[in-house]
């Protein structure tokens, strides 16, 4: 039920902006009821952020595996381009449980576990800064690529944004076989 919520709410997003789409619009796309969609999510944000979870826990599912940061910014870029017009619409909403915050925290979230399991230690307030600062960084350039204001291949994009990381991160990531 999630996923037909989903694909009626990408469908409901060909014609609006997310902020003007409304859960019934969502539900009679989808040929439901109120009352399923709230059983499943507790608003419209809520099933932006449940659909962007799922593609990036698939484009990340390796990494934890062996696979590098930039394999797993490649994949996370695939899967954007692919649902182009569901991640245009959603990154254009500021409102409440705005998918940015949301891809912030998830991936703050993913790399500070990759460091600390393969550390086997807490980071530092001084790593975690970096992290921070990088991942907002990534997420900013990643909204703007998005957009058409920054061009390039998936693969461009990786590239840039780990040569654009902080050198003391960068130095974790190689010391740690992430990078």
């Amino acid at each position: 039920m999630k996923y037909r919520l989903a694909e009626a709410m990408k469908e409901c997003m060909r014609h609006s902006p997310v902020e003007k789409i409304t859960v019934k619009e969502i539900t009679e796309t989808c040929g439901t009821t109120r009352q399923t969609f709230y059983r499943n999510f507790q608003d419209k944000y809520d099933l932006v952020n449940w659909y962007f979870d799922k593609i990036l826990l698939e484009s990340f599912e390796h990494m934890g595996e062996g696979k590098t940061v930039r394999e797993g910014l490649v994949n996370k870029f695939h899967y954007i381009e692919k649902e182009k017009l569901f991640f245009k619409a959603a990154f254009k909403n500021d409102d409440q449980n705005n998918l940015r915050d949301h891809d912030f925290h998830l991936i703050l979230k993913f790399y500070t576990e990759r460091i600390e399991q393969k550390s086997g230690r807490t980071m530092s307030v001084h790593l975690r800064f970096l992290l921070e600062m990088y991942c907002q960084g990534s997420v900013y350039m990643t909204v703007q690529w998005v957009f058409g204001r920054i061009e390039g291949t998936p693969e461009q994009l990786a590239e840039s944004l780990i040569a654009a990381m902080p050198e003391e991160l960068a130095g974790v990531f190689k010391e740690l076989e992430l990078l």
